[in-house]
């Protein structure tokens, strides 16, 4: 191909082409200064792109798992209110069945702690009572079922607990203390006597709901670092270096600010060789 020719600029097709280039880079910098993301979107890679958004899926899917967690994480915080209350106040009504017990009090002071008695076993009632959580008593009788599941992670794999019939097991034992004589106080007070199963049966059940506590915070201390560790994964997979691009940004805004001006130079080629004619 001639050097010099009017008919074809082979200067401004080698300037175009250069130029166009510089401008294709050029947008897709911007498109990672903007986004934020070396891959946007799977015309940047298709197969990284894919494999961030199961990841990013799955992230989402972690995120609702703890989402339900934290929700069942509340109601066995109230329930081991409601049942250390309740604890509590059997501590106080067995130092009154105490004193019911002692066959040498009078009759008045029998009927002061027998009235002291109906009180305690009132909150007791009310403590069981008022254990809900969003409409949810894990301690109340009147539950169709006592085992409760919830989704512990993304996957939907459950665990699964059992919640306690507190009236029945509880209270119920000892919802008659304020009629109590010295001898039912004293039956009470013995090994498998009311007030001492109802006594074992409500630490029992700390214990359970305590450990059933201790599991779920560490289920949504667990899934919260996989879900770093998972962000941390996907960062690296698809994240733009902010830092390096913008420095590329600046070298290709100066080449092309160059190619326009080669591109320039290049077309006034055919000019020059024509003004040689006339």
């Amino acid at each position: 191909m001639p050097l010099n020719s009017v008919n074809t600029n082979a200067g401004a097709m080698v300037a175009l082409q250069s130029l166009n280039r510089t401008s294709d880079e050029l947008t897709s910098t911007q498109k990672r200064i903007s986004t934020g993301f070396r891959v946007a979107d799977a015309k940047d890679d298709g197969a990284a792109y894919a494999v961030a958004e199961r990841v990013r899926g799955e992230i989402a899917a972690t995120a609702s798992a703890n989402e339900q967690l934290g929700g069942v994480k509340g109601l066995l915080d109230v329930t081991n209110a409601s049942l250390t209350n309740v604890g509590e106040t059997l501590k106080k009504l067995k130092t009154i069945v105490v004193k019911l017990a002692d066959q040498t009090i009078t009759a008045d002071q029998q009927s002061q702690y027998q009235a002291q008695a109906k009180e305690l076993t009132n909150n007791i009632q009310s403590f069981i009572q008022d254990a809900g959580y969003n409409g949810k008593n894990i301690l109340d009788e009147s539950v169709s079922t006592l085992a409760n599941t919830v989704v512990r992670n993304g996957a939907g794999v459950t665990y699964s607990f059992n919640g306690y019939s507190a009236l029945t097991n509880v209270f119920n034992g000892v919802s008659a203390a304020n009629a109590w004589t010295a001898g039912s106080a004293a039956a009470a007070l013995t090994s498998g006597g009311a007030l001492t199963t109802a006594i074992s049966n409500t630490l029992t059940q700390l214990n359970n709901f305590g450990s059933y506590s201790n599991y779920i915070d560490s289920q949504i201390t667990y899934n919260k670092a996989k879900m770093d560790a998972q962000e941390g994964g996907l960062g690296a997979l698809v994240d733009a270096d902010l830092a390096k691009e913008s420095a590329k940004l600046q070298s290709l805004q100066i080449r092309q600010q160059l190619g326009t001006q080669a591109l320039s130079i290049a077309n006034q080629a055919p000019q020059t060789l024509l003004s040689l004619f006339r």
